[in-house]
């Protein structure tokens, strides 16, 4: 991230990034396709709807795929750290700035990857690559991970958001 040093306090940086899995869409959608052309049936028509109502769930299971889950949005600054998956922002979490405790950069390996949303009680996994990747720590114990284009000037954003609080702890 490149940019001048902000010296006046009211004014703050903001991050906000974009991530898409075009291999994930990809591999889905022909997966898909493959998985409805074996059940069609050697001389049945192209017309018969044994053939085309499962032809038509599946691209709305594909298209509703590329809508919400192909990518992820974050923003980091002053308000904390929001997700928002795929084109319309859905679904959505947010951590407001004073819930997180630390904020890192982390080497998230391909194994961990969720390719998706991914929740459990200690944990939320919002990754679709892997390589360098945001990961929060919180106060309450839980570990947030999410890819972001620019981990680095996320995770500077929030840094200085965090020194720039009144009632800051760490970050």
């Amino acid at each position: 991230m490149t940019s001048l040093p902000i010296t006046d306090p009211s004014r703050h940086a903001v991050y906000t990034g974009r991530t898409t899995s075009w291999p994930m869409v990809a591999t889905t959608c022909v997966a898909a396709l493959f998985v409805v052309l074996m059940g069609k049936e050697s001389n049945g028509a192209w017309g018969d709807l044994v053939f085309v109502v499962p032809l038509i769930l599946v691209a709305i299971g594909i298209l509703a795929n590329i809508l919400t889950a192909s990518s992820v949005r974050a923003t980091a600054g002053p308000n904390g750290f929001t997700i928002r998956w795929g084109l319309f922002g859905w679904p959505r979490c947010s951590y407001r700035l004073d819930e997180i405790d630390h904020a890192e950069v982390i080497d998230l390996p391909l194994w961990r990857v969720s390719y998706s949303l991914w929740w459990t009680p200690r944990r939320t996994n919002c990754t679709v690559r892997s390589g360098p990747t945001v990961r929060l720590s919180m106060r309450n114990g839980r570990i947030v991970t999410v890819t972001v284009p620019e981990p680095a000037a996320a995770v500077a954003a929030l840094r200085e958001a965090s020194a720039a609080a009144p009632d800051a702890d760490t970050v």
